[in-house]
């Protein structure tokens, strides 16, 4: 039988329920304490889960016992919150994405964990959907033959509000915009599904609302295995959410999985059909209720799982880092107007920096 692993959540803002949420579906995890600068913040999550708040996470990390930190905090700050953690506390990581802004940022916390010993997981929980680990299980096996293109749509919903809500949101010193925040998730599927990316070329634009960065972005994608990749995300999309979808084009096949969080199958249709692809579109067809998905209570489960078998995460942070690298890649193909190349330093990337 394995052993409860006790959480802290650092962060009680807008994703901190669906981690409470799937926590509590967990037997064999246990939310102990909560931590929010903001102190009605804190003490709301706390009466609401019945654990001790905390606005400091350094004095939350002294009282009680813990095993694993989950990071919740604006991205910017996930790196130092993550180093000071695994330095000073020894504690394992989890890390709302992106895991960090800048890649230096990411690499300090991949080595903080290794020199303690400790796991770092990054949470893609997108990956745990049904219909993209049916996706995944045709990848696999060949299915769909060579691959020829791949796209990811983020048509979402965000008014001025939403970005008005907190002062770090839509700065590229703590947030990053739709490419980083929205579609982050949809970046990383899309090389997770296609390889790994050669080259980038995008543009970006700001067209609907008051903030430093872009609420709308395009990109063309070369990966490493010749195939093309098309990315496209927008906060704009009025007046609700559209869909976050993601398509895979190859010689024998094409899968299509829509909805507004790649949570249903809409195209599943093969050269060589099998008995059951009939019955796929309507088994994995199901909506998730809200943007999240259904995946969060799948992935803390792997992180239970990995901590008490000491085994290997499925996103670690090499994992993570991968959709990171995109991400600024994409920031310096805008500034650059060129197309960047990755295994690359940035130099002209906005995120991460604050706005002069």
């Amino acid at each position: 039988m394995e052993n409860k692993v006790r959480f802290a959540l650092i962060g009680c803002g807008r994703v901190s329920y669906k981690h409470i949420n799937a926590l509590k579906n967990i037997k064999t995890a246990q939310l102990v304490s909560i931590c929010d600068l903001v102190e009605d913040r804190a003490r709301k999550k706390a009466d609401e889960t019945g654990v001790p708040w905390y606005t400091n996470y350094r004095e939350m990390l002294k009282n009680e016992i813990i095993d694993v930190v989950i990071i919740l905090t604006e991205s910017g700050i996930h790196a130092k919150i993550a180093v000071d953690v695994a330095h000073n506390y020894q504690k394992h990581i989890v890390v709302e994405k992106p895991m960090a802004l800048k890649l230096e940022d990411a690499d300090a916390m991949i080595e903080a964990c290794d020199q303690a010993g400790l796991k770092l997981f990054v949470v893609k929980q997108n990956r745990y959907n049904l219909p993209v680990k049916k996706l995944r299980e045709a990848l696999e096996t060949g299915r769909l033959g060579k691959l020829v293109l791949g796209t990811v749509r983020v048509r979402w919903c965000r008014d001025q509000a939403y970005y008005d809500q907190d002062p770090w949101r839509g700065t590229w010193a703590m947030d990053g915009g739709v490419f980083t925040n929205q579609a982050s998730h949809h970046i990383d599927l899309l090389q997770w599904m296609m390889g790994p990316v050669e080259s980038v070329f995008a543009r970006t634009a700001t067209m609907l609302h008051n903030i430093e960065t872009e609420d709308t972005g395009v990109a063309v994608i070369k990966f490493v295995n010749g195939a093309l990749g098309v990315i496209e995300a927008t906060t704009c999309a009025r007046p609700q959410d559209l869909e976050g979808s993601i398509s895979i084009l190859g010689e024998n096949g094409t899968v299509e999985i829509g909805g507004f969080a790649a949570n249903q199958m809409k195209i599943w249709q093969f050269k060589n059909s099998f008995p059951e692809d009939e019955a796929v579109v309507e088994k994995y067809s199901t909506m998730p209720p809200n943007v999240y998905g259904f995946g969060h209570e799948e992935f803390l489960k792997k992180v239970v799982h990995s901590i008490n078998q000491n085994r290997k995460a499925l996103i670690d942070g090499i994992e993570g880092r991968k959709s990171l690298e995109i991400i600024n890649a994409l920031y310096e193909s805008t500034e650059t107007g060129k197309e960047v190349f990755l295994r690359f330093k940035p130099k002209r990337s906005k995120l991460g920096q604050c706005e002069e």
